[in-house]
């Protein structure tokens, strides 16, 4: 009785057809129902993702503010993407693909930009599509509409309806007269009547919707300036009001440089009078800032001693040209630890006395790269010095016209250098060749000869010397190299003021 063989369809290819049935293995297929795939939260590697943002309530506004309100959300929005197109009069569009990471995907992305369009009492519907043009008209047609990939583009948005993409009402009507009230069914129309029929500009606005052409964009750029202006609940010569008034507008001036990393050197508060000339509040910054606070801070010092001609009506904060600004980490130490922050805290404290006192109250010194004392300074503004001491470690300018630490000799052993220099040095009296002040002085140390300035006629050849007075206080004195060999003391070391010369 022969036994039919059953083939095995998992076998090897070389095994021997004469296998017995019994030794091949039970292999049970089964049917297996399809499963939906997994949704992707993030787009294919390459392929473009735009985000469209619709704000119906803009259509009621004017085009003015529309306009504002528009360019306001794509400043925002800046920190999600650096390319913004605007959509006027109420959309915008954002490309997101490479943002998808460092917001959570597209959920993440999605409330993150919900939540900048709250921050202006705005609601939006947001769209997320491989084309521009699409992402605008799903967010026009107010339903879900997300769509990573370019192969499930066209079928998404056939149920679509035609109005999302804005063309003229009177085409529309056409198209509706014909049965054509969705994208899809415009889709499937003849190529070559639809162009002759509606015209080759409606094809092509086809062809960038479903990514069969190019859809080049405008990139939005935002404004260099920042300029705001904002009426007054009542005109008002309060200062709190008009401190209150300048709150919200110095946030949004934070807001505007941080997008952008860089501080500002100039504000100007105006104040907007019924029947006189503005009036105008200047605060003038040794060092970019970009902090709200201290910004808040700075201008209400100015304001205090600001004098209204009357009550005003609207307040204007405007801004002078950003620049780029050095931003630091806090150090480990506290301040007065090892000199932790103290650069920070001596800038905070010359910009308040900048606000409160006038631009024109405070004078720093500068170092000057020359060996003679009273060469080696000179008086600067202080943002001279605010500027140089914004990116590096502060060091005191105690004893800046040093020669010594202007010539880059701070190791010497004639570095040390007494605090206090004279204007013009004070000739001594001398007794037996020794010079003498209010008693007889003991001179320490070796002598340091400075001998320069031969290239603008005030060449200097003198032997400086640290001494001691009766009373211990250190004094820094030189000889003339050249007869008759004159004493003269050039600097001190102040215990009191009364030690003054």
């Amino acid at each position: 009785m022969n036994v039919p063989r059953t083939m095995d369809l998992f076998a090897p290819a070389d095994a021997p057809a004469s296998l017995p049935a019994r030794s091949a293995p039970q292999t049970l297929v089964r049917p297996v129902a399809p499963r939906e795939a997994p949704r992707r939260s993030t787009a294919p590697s390459g392929v473009p993702l735009w985000l469209g943002v619709h704000v119906p309530a803009l259509a009621a506004q004017t085009a003015v503010d529309a306009s504002r309100i528009l360019q306001s959300l794509a400043t925002r929005a800046q920190r999600f993407t650096p390319r913004i197109s605007l959509a006027p009069p109420d959309g915008l569009l954002l490309e997101v693909r490479s943002s998808l990471h460092l917001f959570g995907g597209v959920e993440g992305l999605r409330r993150a930009m919900a939540g900048e369009c709250a921050q202006l009492s705005q609601t939006a519907t947001l769209a997320f599509a491989p084309t521009p043009l699409a992402a605008l008209a799903g967010a026009r047609a107010g339903r879900p509409f997300e769509v990573l990939d370019t192969a499930q583009l066209t079928g998404s948005l056939a149920p679509l309806p035609i109005a999302a993409l804005r063309w003229p009402e009177e085409l529309i009507g056409r198209l509706a007269c014909l049965g054509v009230r969705t994208i899809g069914q415009a889709l499937r129309l003849p190529r070559a009547g639809f162009a002759q029929r509606f015209g080759a500009a409606r094809l092509a606005d086809l062809d960038r919707l479903t990514g069969r052409a190019d859809d080049p964009r405008e990139r939005f750029e935002a404004p260099v300036r920042f300029r705001r202006r904002r009426e007054l609940p009542c005109e008002s010569a309060s200062h709190a009001l008009l401190t209150a008034a300048l709150r919200p507008l110095l946030d949004e001036l934070g807001r505007f440089l941080a997008a952008r990393q860089c501080g500002v050197l100039a504000l100007e508060y105006r104040l907007w009078h019924r029947h006189a000339a503005p009036t105008c509040c200047v605060l003038r910054l040794g060092t970019p800032l970009a902090d709200a606070a201290q910004l808040a801070q700075l201008l209400e010092e100015r304001l205090r001693t600001l004098a209204l001609p009357e009550p005003a009506r609207a307040c204007e904060l405007r801004a002078g040209l950003p620049v780029p600004r050095v931003v630091q980490s806090s150090g480990l130490w506290q301040p007065g630890e090892r000199g932790g922050l103290a650069a920070a805290s001596g800038v905070d404290l010359i910009e308040r006395l900048r606000a409160r006192l006038g631009p024109e109250a405070l004078e720093a010194l500068a170092l000057v790269p020359d060996h003679r004392p009273e060469s080696a300074w000179r008086v600067v503004k202080p943002e001279a010095c605010l500027a140089s001491e914004a990116g590096t470690p502060h060091r005191p300018s105690l004893g800046a016209g040093h020669p010594a630490r202007a010539s880059g000799v701070g190791a010497h052993r004639f570095a040390v250098r007494p605090l206090w220099l004279l204007p013009q040095p004070r000739l001594l009296r001398q007794r037996d060749g020794l010079p003498r002040w209010r008693g007889a002085l003991r001179l320490e140390g070796e002598p340091e000869r400075i001998e320069t300035g031969w290239w603008d006629g005030r060449d200097i050849a003198r032997d400086y010397y640290n001494a001691r007075d009766m009373h211990g206080r250190r004094l820094w004195l030189f000889r003339e190299r050249e007869p008759p060999h004159r004493w003269f003391l050039q600097g001190l070391e102040l215990l009191n003021l009364s030690d003054t010369p």
